[in-house]
Order: structure tokens, then C-alpha cells, then sequence
């Protein structure tokens, strides 16, 4: 069964070629910003991984981290930031890190994204008992 990741940003071809690029392996939602996600989820939906961007309309990257990190529900979801901000350190110091496990900043290597991607799922695996 694929794994399926939620993609959020603003930019249509951004969501459009990650699209096209994880479509083969995962199952792949996208959502315009933080408040499409955030209604996405509540309508039960579940992600393995989200990949968001920070700097959005309604809600932006930052309050959307800060939501799923307060929430029981989506606190254990890793989240992947890919975004245009340089300074992203001094982005992140007003907010807990939460689950974020990586920051890829844009323009990105396809390569490293998919590998990064690939990596985090992974890492998130647990094995079954038998």
C-alpha cells in the first residue's frame, strides 16, 4: 500500500512537478496553503509525511507546524519544510521544531528531495510483531 504525503503550497507548478514526481511511488494530496490542509485533515485524513512551505496565503507554513505540533492527532506526522526562505533558522526561532525533520530550500535537487523523502518514510517504519 503506498504511503501517502501531503504536499501544501501556494505555487501550482510546485505542486504540479512534485506531483508528477511522487505520483509513481506514494499517493500523493496537495493543498494551496495551511487552511486547505488543515480542513483536509479534519475531514479524518491521515498522512504518512507532509511536505509544506512557509510562506503562504491564509494560513502559512509556520502556523500550520505550530498546529499539527499542538495537536495529539498530528503531532507524531513528520513534516518536511521546502521553501524559499534563506534564513530559516531565524524563521524557526519563534516556534517548537515539532516533528520537522528536514528544511529543503527552493530551488531544490529533484534527486535529494525524492532520497530525503524516501529516507524520512523509512525512518518513520515500524516494523510489525510477529
Amino acid at each position: 500500500m503506498k504511503k501517502t504525503v501531503l504536499i501544501i503550497d501556494d505555487s501550482l507548478p510546485i505542486r504540479y512537478l512534485l506531483e508528477v514526481m511522487l505520483n509513481r511511488t506514494y499517493n500523493v494530496v496537495s493543498a494551496c496553503d495551511g487552511l486547505a490542509a488543515m480542513a483536509w485533515l479534519k475531514n479524518g485524513n491521515i498522512p504518512d509525511l507532509v511536505i509544506t512551505d512557509l510562506q503562504m496565503p491564509n494560513i502559512n507554513g509556520w502556523e500550520l507546524i505550530e498546529f499539527m505540533t499542538e495537536s495529539n492527532l498530528y503531532q507524531h506526522i513528520p513534516l518536511m519544510v521546502l521553501s524559499g526562505v534563506h534564513d530559516t533558522k531565524e524563521s524557526f526561532a519563534h516556534i517548537r521544531p515539532g516533528n520537522i525533520k528536514t528544511i529543503i530550500k527552493k530551488p531544490f535537487d529533484p534527486v535529494i528531495l525524492l532520497d530525503t523523502i524516501d529516507h524520512v518514510l523509512k525512518a518513520q517504519h515500524v516494523p510489525a510483531f510477529s
